[in-house]
């Protein structure tokens, strides 16, 4: 068995033809490149038991020459595809599972062997050459070609890095530096997985957030980076439905990847500063502030004004502050597809990766910290901070029974954001602790949250209102206002009682 790991680039057809010319790949070569055409048949069962249990099996001709190859673990993180890999000559277009089984491949259930049958199939031509980056030996592959399955196409053109020896951070040095000479974009999907959606004509589907798995005996650095790696998997899973426009929940979960890892870079700076993590750190802060800008217009259309105008379709001035915000809005949405398509944004994860895969060199704050102890330290403070922000929410009420100053909206916003450290570093410390503990903390925690989150885009609507008032709007806008207000109110008593019940809730740490 051999790991593979390789570094998988989408890249447009006539920069690719391009980039085989360019001098750099000479000057890190000695050999010429060899071309040659390849041609893969994917196997599965009709239930696709194989993509359920995370394998994939194939046969591929190279020449004359036929392999079969297996492939199953492993994971994708920024954008680096580590699988385990076993592969073994085969007699002509048929699969030999003893031969496989010799090899150390998985045993499959000999009632699955009838079943297996071609999916789909990659017809493609590789031209290779071995790199040397820094002394790692990495194989730099160009294919160009396409998948089939059935009547369905889809093209390939993409670059893959494939490392052969040294550090695994070279990759991402490799491909920063040719971003410098085309456009590329790191590939989180595989050609297989492609193939997979192309025969089941499946749709791409919205990725939520998955809690890393972390081991207390592998220390608090491999948890951090576990953490780091887990978010960017949620962000770059997203990204594409987001950038197509396939629904709005894409560019949701982008946003909510970020705020993750915002947090986990916070925790990440508490154990080992460090200049790349700090400037990383900024960067994701400053794609948190453009998308949030999107979102607020997003939230304002879909959330305050359709119901208003839902509950009065024949308000002229209405129409015209929904025509008015959606046409900011699409303005907003187009700025957000321009970052994500930006290959600024493709130099920042591949910055990501190469500081994922570092040597970090300095000391760390506390090395004699344990992760559990860390953790703890961390959901405490967290706690605390919450604590402090939401003690004003335990107070009679003043005379009137409402608090609607600005005094209060700072406050409210500061608990807000102390509250989503919290629960974003409970969610990524998760497997640490018992489930139901965690659970139980949690559901009493989201309620406030989401009540919090409420009351900010009121407070939002407020702001976006301003911008908006112009002429003949005025009388609009003050029945937009008085709409909110009320909803307001009734969301300040909602959060007092969310409030109490979280209160209550024992720390799980």
């Amino acid at each position: 068995m051999t790991v593979e790991t390789e570094l998988k680039l989408h890249i447009a057809p006539e920069h690719l033809n391009r980039l085989k010319r360019h001098p750099l790949l000479k000057q890190l070569s000695s050999a010429r490149a060899t071309t040659r055409n390849l041609y893969s048949v994917y196997y599965d069962t009709p239930d696709l038991w194989l993509r359920r249990h995370g394998m994939a099996l194939r046969l591929r001709r190279a020449g004359k020459q036929w392999l079969q190859t297996m492939k199953g673990g492993g994971e994708v993180r920024a954008g680096l595809h580590q699988r385990n890999e076993w592969e073994t000559p085969a007699q002509g277009e048929a699969l030999d599972f003893a031969a496989l089984e010799a090899v150390g491949a998985a045993n499959l259930p000999p009632a699955l062997h009838k079943k297996l049958q071609p999916l789909f199939v990659t017809d493609f031509t590789r031209t290779s050459r071995v790199v040397v980056v820094g002394g790692t030996a990495i194989e730099l592959a160009m294919d160009s070609g396409e998948i089939r399955a059935g009547q369905a196409a889809s093209p390939i053109s993409e670059l893959e890095l494939e490392l052969k020896s040294g550090e695994t951070r070279q990759l991402f040095g490799l491909a920063l530096a040719l971003l410098d000479v085309v456009p590329l974009e790191l590939e989180h999907t595989s050609k297989a997985e492609y193939g997979y959606i192309l025969y089941s004509a499946a749709k791409m589907e919205v990725c939520k957030a998955r809690n890393p798995v972390l081991e207390k005996s592998r220390g608090i650095p491999a948890a951090l980076h576990g953490m780091i790696g887990s978010c960017l998997q949620h962000l770059q899973a997203n990204v594409p439905g987001a950038v197509h426009k396939l629904d709005e929940e894409y560019l949701h979960q982008v946003r909510v990847a970020l705020r993750r890892l915002r947090v986990a870079l916070g925790m990440a700076e508490i154990f080992h500063p460090d200049a790349e993590l700090t400037a990383l750190h900024e960067q994701v802060a400053g794609l948190c502030a453009e998308l949030g800008r999107s979102r607020e217009w997003d939230v304002f259309v879909t959330q305050t004004l359709a119901p208003i105008c839902a509950h009065l379709p024949e308000h002229d001035g209405l129409r015209d502050v929904l025509r008015a915000s959606e046409k900011l809005r699409e303005q907003h949405q187009e700025w957000v597809q321009d970052i994500l398509q930006s290959q600024d944004y493709q130099r920042f994860l591949l910055r990501f990766g190469a500081w994922l895969h570092g040597d970090h060199r300095g000391a760390p704050v506390a090395t004699d910290v344990t992760l559990p102890r860390f953790a703890a330290q961390v959901l405490r403070q967290r706690s605390k901070r919450v604590a402090k922000r939401g003690r004003h929410l335990a107070a009679p009420l003043p005379k009137g029974g409402k608090h609607d100053g600005p005094e209060d909206v700072s406050q409210l916003h500061a608990l807000r954001i102390a509250c989503k450290k919290l629960r974003y570093s409970a969610e990524l410390f998760y497997s640490l602790y018992a489930e139901a503990g965690v659970r139980r903390y949690l559901s009493a925690l989201a309620p406030l949250q989401d009540i919090l989150g409420m009351l900010n885009d009121i407070a939002v609507a407020r702001r976006l209102l301003d911008e908006l008032t112009a002429g003949a709007r005025h009388e609009t806008v003050a029945l937009i206002r008085g709409w909110i207000e009320h909803d307001y109110s009734e969301r300040l008593a909602e959060l007092r009682e969310a409030w109490k019940k979280f209160s209550a809730q024992k720390a799980f740490w």
